[in-house]
This record gives C-alpha cells, structure tokens and sequence, in this order.
C-alpha cells in the first residue's frame, strides 16, 4: 500500500507548480497573479443573470437548508452543497436541523487535524490530503469543503488550535496552497476560513478585533493571502467576531478592499453559520451568502432592493460570483449521492502516512524505540489509549468507518512479542455527563491510580497516555489553562516512581503544560487528534517500524504567562452583564445571539507571535517552533546563498549521519529586525545518504506591509540567513544584503 500511495502521489505531485502566474483581467483595478479557472464562464454567466427573476437571485445569496444554497432550477443550476469540515466529511444532517439523517453510507475518512497535518511540514502530504477529501467529498456530493482552517494560532488555549495550522504564516500559507491546489485539481472547491483574525473561540461571536494594518498583513492574512493569489482558493468563509470595529462579514477593507480589489479574487463568500448582522451593509461589503438562513438576506434583502437601498447591480454582482463557482464544479446529482462508500483504502492510506510523518518526539532518554528483546511486558496507562477522537466537543466531527486507537496499534504490532496490560488511570473529562461549569482540571482519582501504579510496577516499560481529548479542546469555547486534565501530572509522578522507564504521549490538538511529566518520562511524544489511522502511526513510531520526523509547528509554553497575549494582558477580555454564551450554541438552540457588551482583542504583542516574542523577549518555552526528534541523527553543512531575480537559493548539504532510513525537515529563517521562517522542505535520507537540498526563497516573502501605500514593499537591509532542523538549532548561517 505505501509502495502504491508513493506512485499515485508522485504522479499527483506533478501537478504543483508554485509561484506560477499570469495575469488576467477580473474587475476594474484589480490584476491578479493567477489564471483563475473561475473566469471561464463570464459569457454564459451573463446570460444567466439575463435570464433571472430578481426572486431567484435573491433566493441564491442565502441557506437553503443547513448545509446547502439554491441554485435555480428552471435554469438547470444546481444548488451549492457544502461539506462541513476541514479534517473530514461530517455525516448527513435533516434538512434545517443538526440532527443526524441516520443513513448508514455518509461515513468518511477521519484525517488528522490541522495542527497535525501542519507537524508534517509536508506540501506533497498536504496536497495528498486535499485531494482526499475532495475524494470523499464527491462520493458524498458536496461541492464546496467547509476548509481549510487557516487562522493564526494566536493562543495555545484557543478551542480550534486543533484544527489550525501554525502560529507562522509561511508554514500556514504553504499547506494552505497545497490542501487547496489539491483539493481543486479533483474538483470541489476549498472554502478558507475564517476570514479573518477568528483567533480565539471565547467570545468570538461580539469580540473586536484591534490591530495595525502591517500585523495585519504579514501575520494573520498571509495564509489567506496566498491561497488566493497561488492556488485560485475558490471560496472564502466570513468569521464571526470584529475586526477594527466591522463585522468580518459586513467588512468592506476584508471582503472588497483586500480579498477582491489588491488580491483579485473572484469566488465566493459565505457566512460562517448565524454570522450575518445586516443586510445592505453585507451585501454591499461582499458577501455572497448567509448561512444557514435568511434572516438577513432573504426576504429583507429583496425589500431593500424594491425600496432603492441596494442596487440591483450589485445583486448581479453577488449571484455572478456564485455562479463562477457553481459552473466550475461540476454538481453531483442527488440520487448518486451517498450511494458509494466512503472511507476507502486510499484515502485512508493518506490519512497513514499524513499521521506518520506528524508525530513529535520531545524527549526521549534511550528508550525508544522498543527493544522487544529487552521488553516483555508493558504497562498501558491512560484513558486517551482507547479514546477515538473523530467525535466530541462542539462543532463538526467526522463518522468514521474506521478509527484505530493507540491501544490497538499497539496490540497488533506487538502481537506474541510483549504482553500488554492496560488500566485507564484516570477517567477523561466529558462535558455531556458533567455539569457545565466543572473544570477539566480536577486531582487523580485514587482507585484508578493505585491500579495504574501497580500495572506498572509489573512491567518493564510504561507508556502513559496523556493529554486532552475533543471535549477538552473544542469550537465554542477556549481553555482556561494548558493543565494536563484529570490529575495526569499526579499520576505520572507515581507511575514515575513505580517505574523509571515512562514514555509519555501527549494527545492533544495543541500546546499543554508539560513541565511536570517531562522531567518524570524518559520519554515525551507529541501524537495529535491523529485521524483514523492514528494508532497504526503512533505504533509504528514507537516501536522503530519508522523514525519520527514532526517537528512543531507551534511553541510549546512552559506556561500561559509566557505567550504574549497573556503577557500583555489582552486576553482574556474582561466580561460583564452575564455575557456568557457563543453564538454558534446560540443559533442551534434558537436563542438569540445578541449582545449588549462589546468586546476589545486589543494585539498589542503585533507580529511578534508565537516563536518571534520568546526570540525578542528571550523567553525560553518548553519546546520551539519547529522542534522535533529523530532515531537519525542529521549534519548540515556546505552552505551557498545564491542571489535569484526572485530572492535566494539556499543551497546546503544534509547527511543522515546514522544507521537508520528516516525524514528530515530542513528549515530556513531569514533574521533581520526579528528572525522568522521563509522556507523549509522535508528530505528522505537512506541511512549514510547525503543530499544536496535547494530551498528557494522568494522574494514576495521577505517584504513587508507597507501601511502608507498599501502595498508589499521589500525594505532594504542587512539580514542573516539561518538552516537547521528548528527553530533553535540552526547551525548555517550566511549574511545577506536585501535590496
């Protein structure tokens, strides 16, 4: 299967062209970089619209049912139907509820989850996993992957840092540009979100966000910036909160001035759900449809154009963008819909070798891998060794066919070669069966513990399964800490004393407090919400099947005081007037999302986010960005920076100086007033291989926001070049003049 998975996405693969362009012209005053597939149709779109009741127009700018927008069927047009979320096709909902259809043929493929995806620091892997889902996204005839989720990872607590890439932009923005590229070229279209500064889920319903224009740009629109400009991202999801005092969705600086007229696109936007507050102000803004009702764009829209408030003009101008789409993806029809099985062997090899390439290994004192000549018998601890993590929490999950948990990895790859004993230890937190207002973080519970201690004081290895679970970290709401739930920090401790051989895992979707259980483990692994194949890729890792090669593609705090929005005071924001609730909650339970208090996100911390504050403010975290351990052992040398009319080419060799086949993620940070990532590749090393490995940085990449002009400027100065394997080992360096 891996041999079959490697030919079909090396064919794939050849597909990708970055930084290709052309130019075409869109609307007046906007030139973008891209040839956009969207543009197509303008002569046969222009009949359409001819040919439309101003009824039927309206009827498209709005939800038809949950998931869906009308199309117009006098005119054969298909609705739109959109497949909700990024890491995995969620099951089939009635119409206008969020009740399941109980059918039994709309299970699909869990992939891991953004942050997972982003630990494999792999474009191809990316591009793979696109197209996967579009995969499986026209078995179950979608049109339109509510995804990728692009946002920032601004704070580790944020309940959706498990389904967002990095807290760095490049790192974003490359994976961003394959999962759409890969995506597109099998035919469903991406739909980016949220658009944009969706950064905490606390609150995110009436919170304003505050930043400059250059922060802006260069931090957290980047990601979105080249999935529009570079891969021809055909939809773009509106978030819910402010920024700089509009809604995103009634924003007209987002959705005209930036993502319309300085980067050219031409699709569509849609409301996150219940993420409209007006009428004449969103349309006009453009936004292309509120979902999942229409309470804002239906009815009180058509009165508002019969009334002179809206022209007319711009209703064409919202249903052409729509049909851009519309006659760009080919529609499913509905009887072949959900009529073939989903979660097949392909995509689900992808969602293997995505898993295997995403796990980190944090720490590790010479007992992994596992010498099954040495070890006999091992103690498995923990709840999170038998927990499946498609399913929890708020927001869209995925019914999967298949999920195989670490426990059973475990058991199958260590079948009649080492007895395994497994206890829970502690029992994980579930918001269904506990009051709303218990906090995760809660002491060991005795019985458990004195079970776990004693399993492993009979063993001659332990691997506790730690970390959080999709109760835990979930859309709607954010963490109140980075604690290890369920008193695990206690429980590691006496396993620790029971026996010394202790190998951790953390299973979370982002960030925890790991002080404690790393100076107890010997060994200390990162394994994500990891998708259907999760368990068999963790195994594998442990067990020496494959080397890990992850590498964070977030800084690991020793504590919340470190990350800069906490340093600085600016989140969490103070509430007042019992304004507790999410807006999303809200419109599922028919209550109504207004508040009274507004609240400020003041980003007073600018671009020094994540990785960029600890180097500035010489902070030292847990773990770096783009950290990660091997069973290889890797050498960098041999630099040569060359000059391009488009930037540099970062030339350098990188042996595999070990006995052992395994992956390497070369990276390279350009350090100026600040140092920050500009390009990075993943290399397959036989054992003793060396490789010549060019890493192009452009120069699109190296400039910056400039807030008079409002453009991208390249800012002429002195900078130095740094290689390695992370973000603080970065053994090559070279001095270069910007200019």
């Amino acid at each position: 299967m891996r041999k079959q998975m490697a030919i079909l996405t090396s064919g794939l693969l050849a597909a990708l062209s970055w930084g290709q362009s052309s130019t075409v012209k869109v609307e007046k005053g906007v030139t973008p970089v891209y040839q956009s597939q969207l543009l197509r149709h303008e002569a046969e779109i222009d009949d359409i619209i001819k040919g439309m009741t101003l009824e039927e127009k309206i009827d498209m700018l709005h939800g038809k049912n949950m998931f869906s927008s009308a199309g117009v069927p006098r005119l054969g047009i298909a609705d739109v139907e959109y497949a909700d979320g990024p890491f995995g096709i969620r099951e089939e909902m009635e119409p206008h509820s969020w009740n399941s259809a109980h059918l039994t043929t709309d299970s699909a493929t869990f992939f891991p989850t953004g942050s997972a995806l982003a630990a494999t620091w792999s474009t191809e892997w990316a591009y793979a996993y696109g197209r996967g889902m579009s995969r499986e996204a026209r078995l179950r005839g979608k049109d339109m992957i509510l995804g990728p989720a692009i946002n920032i990872q601004r704070i580790p607590t944020g309940g959706r840092t498990y389904e967002y890439l990095s807290e760095d932009p490049i790192l974003s923005g490359m994976l961003a540009i394959a999962y759409t590229k890969g995506a597109q070229d099998d035919g469903t279209a991406v739909c980016l979100k949220h658009y944009a500064l969706n950064n905490q889920e606390d609150f995110r319903g009436f919170v304003d966000v505050r930043i400059s224009d250059r922060a802006m740009h260069e931090i957290y629109l980047r990601p979105f910036e080249m999935a529009v400009r570079e891969a021809d991202a055909w939809g773009v999801m509106a978030a819910y909160n402010k920024v700089n005092g509009r809604w995103c969705s009634e924003n007209q600086i987002l959705l005209t001035t930036i993502l319309r007229q300085q980067w050219g696109f031409p699709g569509m936007v849609i409301s996150d759900w219940g993420g409209v507050h007006s009428t004449v102000d969103a349309v006009t803004a453009g936004m292309n449809v509120e979902m999942p009702g229409s309470r804002f764009m239906g009815q009180a829209l058509l009165d508002s154009v019969k009334a002179g408030k809206v022209s007319e003009t711009v209703i064409n101008q919202r249903v052409r963008e729509i049909l851009r789409v519309r006659l760009t993806v080919k529609p499913i029809a509905k009887e072949v819909a959900n009529t073939k099985p989903v979660g097949n062997a392909e995509e689900m090899a992808t969602a293997l070798e995505v898993a295997r390439r995403s796990i980190v290994l944090l720490k590790n004192e010479k007992v992994l891998p596992i010498d099954t000549k040495k070890v006999k018998r091992i103690a498995v601890i923990g709840e999170n060794a038998v927990t499946k993590m498609a399913l929890g929490g708020v927001g869209a999950g995925v019914k999967t066919r298949c999920e195989i948990t670490p426990l059973e990895g475990l058991q199958t790859l260590l079948d009649n070669q080492v007895k395994l004993t497994y206890a829970p230890g502690y029992k994980s937190y579930d918001r269904q069966s506990r009051n709303k207002h218990l906090n995760p973080i809660q002491p060991a519970d005795r019985e458990l513990m004195a079970e776990a201690v004693e399993a492993a004081k009979n063993a001659d290895l332990v691997i506790f399964f730690a970390g959080d679970n999709r109760e835990v970290e979930t859309e709607g709401s954010d963490r109140k800490s980075i604690t290890l739930p369920s008193g695990q920090d206690e429980l590691a401790a006496a396993l620790a004393k029971a026996n010394k051989r202790l190998v951790t895992i953390i299973v979370s979707g982002g960030p925890v407090d790991v002080s404690s259980v790393s100076d107890v483990s010997a060994a200390l692994v990162a394994s994500w919400f990891n998708g259907s194949m999760g368990g068999q890729a963790l195994a594998e890792v442990l067990t020496g099947a494959i080397s890990p090669s992850g590498k964070l593609p977030m800084t690991w705090p020793k504590k919340l005081e470190d990350v800069p929005a906490y340093a600085m005071g600016t989140y969490p924001q103070t509430v007042e007037n019992n304004t507790e609730g999410d807006i999303f909650v809200d419109i599922t339970r028919n209550r109504s999302n207004e508040r009274r208090q507004q609240l400020i996100a003041e980003y007073a911390e600018q671009d020094l986010v994540g990785y960029r504050w600890y180097e500035q403010k010489h902070v030292t975290p847990a773990y770096p960005f783009g950290y990660g351990l091997s069973y290889a052992t890797f050498d960098y040398s041999a630099l040569n920076v060359k000059p391009t009319t488009d930037g540099f080419d970062v030339c350098f060799t990188l042996s595999n100086t070990s006995d052992r086949d395994a992956e390497e993620v070369a990276q390279v940070y350009v350090a100026g007033k600040i140092k920050e990532l500009k390009g990075f590749q993943r290399v397959a090393l036989k054992a003793g291989e060396r490789k010549a490995v060019t890493i192009p940085i452009r120069r699109s990449d190296l400039c910056h926001w400039d807030e008079t002009t409002q453009t991208w400027r390249l800012e002429p100065d002195d900078v130095t070049i740094l290689v390695g394997g992370s973000s603080d080992h970065l053994p090559l360096t070279s001095k270069q003049t910007l200019r």
